[in-house]
Parts: C-alpha cells; sequence; structure tokens
C-alpha cells in the first residue's frame, strides 16, 4: 500500500520499492530500511494522505505492521547511567574529599 501511495514521491516509492522487492523474494527486510521509508512518507506527506484517505482502522492495519516490525528488529539503546565524580562531595567516600 506504501508503494502504491508513494507513486507521487520518488524517494518514498523507491524505499517502498526496495522493501517490496525484499519481500516478494522471501527475503526480511532491515529495520533501517524500513524507518527511512516511514520517515520519508511522514516527511513528503504520504503518511497524512493515507490517513486522509482510508479510515483509521484501515491506516493502522497498513502502518502498524511496518512500525512494529522496526520495534522488532532495532536495537535498543541504553542510556546508561552517568558516571560518579569522586569530586563530588555528595559522593565522595571520604569527608573532606580530597
Amino acid at each position: 500500500m506504501l508503494l502504491t501511495e508513494s507513486a507521487a514521491h520518488p524517494a518514498v516509492a523507491e524505499l517502498a520499492r526496495s522493501a517490496y522487492d525484499q519481500l516478494t523474494a522471501g527475503d526480511s527486510v532491515d529495520y533501517r530500511l524500513l524507518n527511512d521509508l516511514i520517515g520519508e512518507a511522514s516527511g513528503k506527506g504520504v503518511l497524512r494522505a493515507i490517513g486522509r484517505k482510508y479510515s483509521p482502522a484501515a491506516f493502522e492495519a497498513i502502518i502498524m505492521p511496518v512500525l512494529q516490525e522496526i520495534g522488532r528488529q532495532a536495537p535498543i539503546r541504553s542510556r546508561g547511567y552517568p558516571r560518579v565524580s569522586q569530586d563530588d562531595p555528595l559522593t565522595a567516600p571520604t569527608w573532606p574529599p580530597g
């Protein structure tokens, strides 16, 4: 559906075609390609146009599998915890610090 609806936007259509070709070949589509596809489709107004053209349920049925696949494949980035400086008087092992 994204391929059909993106015909007027070559950058989106190219990404959609690439994803479609990979799927029809029986291959999985990398999340980065899907992420780029959603980003371009959003930036070019394709997602907005699909939302206006179809019902909310149909829009969700079109977009959600792509978003779920991105969420399934994309690595989880840990924010980690900040390192505690030994120069901080509130966290220093001895008082006075130093």
